[in-house]
């Protein structure tokens, strides 16, 4: 079953055999970290033999897409846009809506706007292969490797303690900027 998934799953791959295909779990990641580190993959950056006019890169099997994560207020706050071509048509989506929909797309945009501005960029996108959910159609694949990402570092707050006395200049924000780190 998975023999006949395969030529259609590395169609548009040059040298298929010879790939490696790295896979990678995307659930908990951060979208801009995530992306740096695949576009130096697909590029060819983590061998030896890099060469920046070959293609040398190894292909990317990301899965868990949908569990990306932004952050800051990212989420809300970033807009992807485009224009349909006609008058007035500049369409614009932020990315929770777009994660919503197709949460395949934010990675993919990233990865592309971290690749060269070059022809090979397009070739270096059809070895990157996005999934939103844990199956995939490379399970049984024999250069398939199962790619590590170093943890998501999150960054400890410490709690503010204010002096006996202590009165802020803007109390109305004062209190909303405790409030979110999860004081008073």
């Amino acid at each position: 079953k998975m023999a006949s998934k395969l030529p259609h799953a590395v169609r548009g791959i040059e040298n298929a055999s010879n790939v490696v295909f790295r896979l990678c779990d995307a659930d908990g990641q951060v979208v801009g970290r995530l992306a740096s580190q695949i576009a130096r993959i697909l590029q060819g950056k983590t061998k030896p033999t890099y060469q920046p006019n070959v293609d040398d890169g190894d292909a990317v099997v990301v899965v868990n897409a949908s569990k990306l994560a932004f952050t800051g207020r990212k989420m809300e706050d970033k807009v992807y846009r485009w224009h349909t071509g006609y008058p007035g048509g500049l369409k614009e989506r932020t990315a929770a809506e777009q994660m919503r929909r197709d949460s395949t797309v934010v990675l993919r945009k990233a990865v592309s706007g971290m690749l060269p501005k070059n022809k090979q960029r397009q070739s270096m996108l059809r070895k990157l292969r996005i999934y939103s959910g844990p199956e995939h159609e490379f399970e049984g694949h024999p250069n398939l490797v199962v790619h590590e990402l170093p943890p998501r570092k999150l960054r400890n707050k410490q709690a503010f303690v204010a002096e006996d006395g202590f009165e802020p200049f803007n109390p109305d924000v004062y209190h909303a900027r405790l409030a979110r780190m999860g004081q008073k």
